[in-house]
């Protein structure tokens, strides 16, 4: 088993102990690079980083 896979499996198990930490973490890091896309694009995008956040936060959710 190789560094990644055992990293990837150690996550794992942490999101499985600690599910609302990590939903806290994800929807701060899922803000924040839809700031960081609507900073770099002057907001000519944000309905669409929007909509992108709010699907980005369902899939996470659902795990």
């Amino acid at each position: 088993m190789g560094f990644l896979e055992r990293a990837k499996d150690k996550l794992s198990e942490l999101a499985e102990q600690h599910p609302d930490t990590v939903e806290s973490l994800s929807d701060q890091a899922i803000e924040r690079g839809g700031d960081a896309v609507d900073s770099a694009t002057g907001g000519r995008y944000a309905e669409q980083v929007d909509q992108a956040q709010a699907k980005a936060d369902e899939a996470i959710g659902e795990r």
